[in-house]
């Protein structure tokens, strides 16, 4: 079952009045330390590494990700940024490596940073 993903909106005068940091501690001693924050009235969000959420990002699937997010064709692609079209296709499947000119070419295409290509 899907859960609604929407959030309410948060109140301005809270927004401003709150602080936000981070905190790095012992392992042994994090429970206490999110207990005493809590107990000060601190609300705590639970920090995710993108390497659980997204095990499988890599420059192809980056690649065919945005080229799909713009709803562009690969053709589109090779006509736009002056890549071949099978270029592209084994650049997505991972049968070729993004060089740094490709990577280049398709960082100002997308308007992006080219070393999330390398």
């Amino acid at each position: 079952m899907l859960e609604h993903t929407k959030m309410r909106p948060i109140k301005a005068s809270a927004v401003a009045a709150a602080d936000v940091f981070r905190v790095v501690c012992p392992a042994d001693h994090a429970e206490a330390v999110k207990k005493y924050l809590v107990s000060k009235g601190c609300s705590l969000e639970e920090l995710v590494a993108p390497s659980s959420v997204f095990p499988e990002r890599s420059p192809a699937t980056l690649l065919r990700g945005m080229r799909t997010r713009e709803g562009l064709t690969q053709q589109q692609l090779a006509d736009t940024c002056g890549i071949s079209r099978r270029h592209i296709s084994e650049m997505e499947n991972g049968k070729r490596a993004i060089g740094k000119r490709s990577a280049q070419k398709l960082g100002s295409t997308f308007k992006v940073d080219p070393r999330l290509f390398l």
